[in-house]
């Protein structure tokens, strides 16, 4: 186990009202005192390169009731922006604005030329908008301009050296963009053009003389949280104020009754949600209907006003999950059986896996357990039409895949078709009989990538916590210091336990009692995934959570690993 660096100079920094326990986390991820705020005040404000260009057109559309279409991603982060903009051009008075998103397996992914004719023969728009996708998408915007429709990209992904010819491209990526958080979500990109658009409208007295009442749009804030979660990018300070505005509102029920209807079927209280809640409950039901149908189901979940549709679509939602849990199980084990035939040293720097009876929505999920258990980049396809196979790559910190990729794709033309994605995870399409190329040539690339160093799989934490410090009250202080995620972790200790009982619960995890050696307090503790022990003491990493039960709370190690 590795331990963070606590940066002294940040620590003597922070004032007396922070406790020391919290200074030494916050000093341990280098964030100043002045970072820590997370009020709508200390949003950054958009300065994209063409704002100024997307807002003349949305604008322009909104005055003369031009048809708009919303094009999105077929995930929580391209659902929960497809809501966010439609929402908010209502809000501003749009007449005509629907959505159409992709169905993974007719359309392929983002504003393809299939979705751009569907778009026309369905829905005749003036005006496309593409939420959390487009950046890739040259055909499909050329087919939509030759056809007199004006499109405006909004994505987050990175672009290639070349762009398309929409309208306006609003990504805080593109080359030249002096937008200072690179990090923002799919949805938190919409956010900020609907903002912006909301601000000039404003500025001209637009509402007024179309007698429009001001929207509000922290209205939309709970579905920027959600999405920005679910799309696991870093939580810089801006992405951060976006979440925990966004839980504010939900778990004061200020929110789409869609959530409110995702969290009942999940068993997760409001009150008390916290950003993980919406990583690990809300995020996979949205994505079960991407993964194995189609997303619209979602999306109509979170902008009913019906609570009643919203249970109902919620229902809906939890039977994708389900379906989508049984084919995810069985993908892990036939994708471990292929692992267990294969040369250690031959697939050591990265796997690749195919089977033509896997499903094309799920290799992702299979791709990120598999780099969870073997700290390399994993590469997992499925069949895709006759010649085609799709795969989706998780990748580890050390390997920025997507300029990975963009190095294979220049020393090796026509093996990848077409590709997409950013430093962790990334799409492509090869032909099927070129698999075993691209398997030996992505492991030769990522061992040179790594100047033939394998990385270590080091679980990185916070060190010891003495006895008086393992408590409930560190516990809330932990809860009421998020939102937790990727790039600012929520806070894992570790420290040599006696254990004093042990069971397994729910067929798989491991239920606990723990006591810290040389100390008498005996704790619960919960080990999920994990088999009994055949030991009475081990080193044991663990974060402080608060456990709810039969109206009473306590205080609960989260068990993240045994040694």
């Amino acid at each position: 186990m590795l331990i963070r660096t606590i940066e002294q100079d940040l620590f003597v920094s922070y004032s007396d009202d922070i406790p020391t326990f919290l200074k030494n986390i916050y000093a341990a991820r280098g964030v100043s005192e002045a970072q820590l705020s997370l009020g709508l005040d200390s949003l950054l404000r958009p300065n994209f390169g063409q704002l100024d260009i997307a807002l003349d057109v949305l604008e322009k559309a909104l005055l003369c009731d031009k048809r708009i279409l919303i094009v999105g991603d077929f995930d929580c982060d391209g659902a929960t922006a497809s809501v966010v903009a439609v929402k908010s051009l209502r809000l501003m008075g749009a007449k005509y604005v629907d959505f159409l998103v992709p169905n993974r397996f007719e359309h392929g992914y983002g504003l393809s030329p299939e979705i751009v004719e569907l778009a026309i023969k369905e829905k005749q728009p003036d005006l496309i908008i593409t939420v959390d996708n487009g950046i890739s998408s040259f055909e499909g915007v050329a087919l939509a301009k030759a056809s007199a429709i004006n499109v405006i990209i909004t994505d987050h992904h990175l672009p290639s050296e070349t762009l398309p010819e929409a309208d306006a491209i609003i990504n805080p990526n593109l080359k030249g963009c002096d937008f200072l958080s690179k990090n923002l979500a799919g949805v938190g990109v919409c956010f900020y053009l609907m903002s912006a658009l909301k601000t000039r409208l404003n500025k001209r007295d637009y509402f007024t003389k179309q007698n429009i009442a001001l929207p509000d749009l922290r209205t939309v804030l709970d579905l920027v949280a959600l999405g920005t979660v679910a799309d696991v990018v870093k939580l810089d300070q801006n992405n951060r104020i976006l979440i925990d505005q966004g839980l504010k509102r939900i778990r004061a029920k200020q929110c789409s009754l869609g959530i409110l209807a995702l969290l009942e079927i999940a068993n997760r209280k409001a009150q008390t949600l916290q950003a993980s809640d919406l990583g690990f409950a809300v995020g996979p039901r949205l994505n079960a209907a991407g993964r194995l149908s189609d997303i619209s189901r979602g999306i109509k979940c979170l902008l009913t006003d019906d609570i009643n549709d919203a249970r109902r679509y919620a229902a809906e939602l939890e039977q994708f999950n389900q379906a989508r849990k049984a084919q995810q199980a069985l993908m892990q084990e036939q994708a471990q059986a292929i692992i267990d035939t294969q040369s250690v040293e031959t697939d050591k720097f990265a796997l690749s896996l195919f089977d033509a009876s896997w499903h094309e929505g799920i290799v992702g999920i299979v791709a990120g357990k598999l780099k969870e258990d073997y700290h390399c980049p994993v590469a997992v396809f499925a069949q895709s039409g006759e010649e085609f196979i799709k795969g989706s790559i998780r990748s580890i910190p050390d390997v920025h895949i997507k300029d990975l990729l963009d190095l294979i794709d220049r020393e090796n033309p026509n093996l990848i078709l077409k590709f997409g994605g950013h430093a962790m995870a990334a799409g492509l399409s090869i032909r099927k009989e070129n698999f075993a190329v691209f398997k030996k040539v992505f492991n030769d690339f990522i061992q040179a990538y790594l100047n033939n160093e394998l990385p270590k799989a080091e679980l990185l934490t916070d060190g010891r916590l003495e006895a008086f410090d393992i408590t409930l009250d560190n516990a809330q202080l932990v809860a009421d210091s998020g939102p937790w995620g990727q790039g600012f972790e929520e806070p894992i200790f570790y420290g040599d336990f006696e254990i004093v009982t042990q069971r397994i619960v729910g067929e798989k995890h491991l239920k606990c009692s723990l006591k810290l050696v040389g100390d008498n307090i005996v704790h619960d503790g919960i080990a999920f995934f994990q088999a009994p022990i055949d030991k009475t003491t081990a080193q044991i990493a663990y974060k402080l959570s608060i456990n709810e039960w039969q109206g009473k709370t306590n205080l609960q190690l989260m068990v993240e690993q045994i040694k």
